[in-house]
């Protein structure tokens, strides 16, 4: 029953939320547009489908996504399980299951990500089949994984958040210059799409759950900026993708025309 009456509760907030949507759709199409709304049967369908869908997905965030990672993190961090009998001697080099977790976690939730799958696919058609489904779903995933992993660590040792954030923004204008310029744009989209359904939940729920199992940690203050490390190195990894294939295809022979 408690499930049912949160499911019915998210249910109601979502419709509060997505309702603004609906009216500025429907209102530049009669208004502004005055054309008749094309299939109408199939959009309010594809809302209803929206709607029902989007609850059932908060509603396991709250029921499994958020607590999961909090427990995981949790567990990862407990002294029993590194070993140590004193919690204020665990030295940072022994959260290496913490790095592992996150790495696996964040490249498995963004090769998930149904974002990051809907732009592959465009990226794909465009290009000509150029870019690869699976080597820009990989590429990307790779550097959540990569970020996640020095988002932990930052976590684990308290160095201020904007050290990181700013160095990686300062790489990423560097690499902006050098990279190929077809996919510059790409990879900066591609940041964006990590932070979607399916890759925050996890992260936020680990980063808090880190911050507060650790000593000294503040689940404010440290908890919160995995997301930003989600969004950053993503687009460092998919430049340099670019910037080695573009790299060893200069480096093949180059076939001669006679026979």
């Amino acid at each position: 029953m408690n499930i049912l009456q949160g499911l019915l509760h998210t249910g109601l907030n979502t419709i509060l939320d997505v309702l603004p949507i609906v009216m500025i759709i429907f209102g530049f199409q009669f208004l502004y547009l005055k054309r008749p709304l094309p299939n109408p049967k199939k959009v309010l369908l594809g809302f209803a489908y929206v709607l029902v869908g989007l609850a059932f997905f908060l509603e396991g965030l709250e029921l499994a996504l958020f607590p999961l990672g909090k427990t995981m993190a949790a567990q990862l961090t407990d002294p029993g399980f590194l070993g140590i009998a004193n919690a204020d001697d665990i030295h940072w080099s022994d959260y290496y299951w913490v790095y592992a977790f996150a790495f696996a976690i964040g490249f498995a939730t963004t090769v998930a990500e149904p974002a990051l799958l809907a732009v592959a696919i465009k990226a794909n058609e465009v290009s000509g089949g150029t870019i690869s489904v699976w080597g820009l779903r990989t590429a990307v995933a790779l550097g959540v994984a990569l970020g996640l992993v020095l988002g932990t660590w930052r976590i684990v040792t308290g160095y201020p958040l904007h050290w990181f954030i700013i160095s990686g923004y300062a790489i990423v204008v560097i690499q902006t210059i050098f990279a190929p310029r077809m996919i510059i744009a790409l990879a900066y989209d591609s940041g964006g799409v990590t932070t979607s359904t399916v890759t925050v939940p996890l992260v936020a729920a680990l980063g808090l759950g880190l911050a507060s199992t650790i000593p000294g940690r503040s689940p404010l203050i440290d908890g919160f900026g995995l997301i930003a490390f989600a969004s950053l190195f993503p687009m460092l990894t998919v430049m340099a993708h670019a910037q080695i294939a573009h790299w060893r295809s200069g480096k093949k022979p180059s076939l001669s025309l006679e026979n």
